[in-house]
């Protein structure tokens, strides 16, 4: 017998790395969680939310550039280190885009900055904590590498931040549809008559109603906010994976080694959790890429409509409703980069289902 024959699971995997696109997708997904999970390090806006408003430099374009004065506050901000990099910093000091300043003894006059080739205020204030050598430790200039969005923030660290609320969205999202669509699912087609009569009745109700409308009577029932729209969200999915998992256990039941496993006396629930449902993953994780995507749409949908994660939280969909107007007012990229980086993570988990399909199908 030849030494190299590989598991299943082996052959598996090496037929998803021949999948250009779904290798390329699953490294795409990768680097999108490492920004969602370490957003607040890479973005230029480390404040919470990335929420560092100036109203006065608000809609510039991209690679817009200008000079911050930054005024300490006396409050005194004590943050660790794992709150600031996970949950970003709280800036409790004052921001001033200006124009131009001069530094004379202890005092700074500077004017503040304003769009259209208007002339600024010109205000004195008491500088005590800048020194000459201290200047470009307060009055730094600020590059917008995407522009800024109506309220003045920072648009390339709003879009980081946002990553996380649709990146995990996905995650909770599948975890709870698992639970109760593999819980469920299992107990229909491993027990069948009026079990399974029952469960597929909630079911097709389920399934029966716009999805998007569940989801609002579900958020409208837990309350606005972050945590109820990803538990709203996963109380909708499960029906496909019960679907799923009911119709592969149906098949299984009936194999030899189930009817092995009932003759040495193993329960119920030993059969189901360590014999049937290790040889029916394939179409559930195929289901749970897809629903990763819809997921991820879902909540977009929410945000789009008010519903979802709530201000001043960055959400892509909240980014969409916010300037989708300005599409049609000489602004369209601020509401398409937020579409576009939508579109790219439904995409990149809709090519890796498509490539665990083919991978795990044993026919092909």
């Amino acid at each position: 017998m030849s030494k190299n024959s590989s598991s299943l699971s082996q052959l598996a995997l090496q037929k998803f790395i021949k999948n250009f696109w779904g290798v390329f997708s699953l490294i795409y997904i990768g680097l999108v969680g490492i920004i969602s999970v370490f957003a607040y390090v890479f973005a230029p806006d480390s404040s919470q939310n990335a929420n560092q408003m100036h109203v006065s430099i608000h809609s510039k374009s991209p690679g817009f550039s200008v000079d911050m004065l930054t005024i300490p506050s006396e409050v005194d901000n004590d943050q660790n280190w794992f709150d600031i990099i996970f949950f970003g910093k709280k800036n409790t000091n004052t921001e001033i885009p200006i124009s131009n300043y001069k530094l004379e003894g202890n005092q700074l006059t500077y004017t503040e900055y304003v769009s259209d080739g208007l002339q600024g205020e010109t205000k004195t204030i008491n500088a005590n904590f800048i020194t000459d050598n201290s200047t470009k430790q307060f009055i730094k200039k600020r590059t917008f590498y995407l522009g800024t969005d109506k309220y003045g923030r920072d648009l390339l660290s709003r879009l980081l931040v946002g990553a996380r609320i649709s990146f995990f969205i996905g995650f909770v999202a599948v975890f709870i549809s698992l639970v109760i669509g593999v819980f469920m699912g299992s107990i229909a087609g491993y027990y069948g008559g009026k079990i399974d009569a029952a469960i597929m009745w909630i079911i097709n109700v389920t399934w029966s109603i716009p999805t998007l409308l569940l989801v609002i009577a579900i958020t409208l029932a837990l309350g606005k906010g972050f945590w109820q729209v990803f538990i709203a969200v996963g109380l909708t999915m499960w029906v496909e994976v019960a679907r799923v998992v009911r119709g592969q256990i149906i098949s299984a039941k009936e194999m030899q080694y189930v009817t092995a496993a009932k003759a040495l006396g193993f329960n119920d629930f030993r059969i189901i959790a360590k014999h049937i449902l290790p040889n029916i993953l394939a179409p559930v994780i195929v289901i749970c890429a897809a629903n990763f995507a819809a997921a991820i749409l879902i909540e977009s949908g929410l945000s789009f409509l008010g519903i979802g994660a709530q201000p001043p939280m960055s959400s892509w969909g909240a980014m969409i409703k916010d300037h989708y107007n300005y599409i049609i007012l000489g602004k369209p990229y601020l509401a398409i980069l937020p579409g576009l980086c939508i579109m790219f993570l439904v995409m990149a988990f809709m090519l890796v289902g498509n490539a665990l399909r083919d991978a795990l199908d044993v026919k092909v």
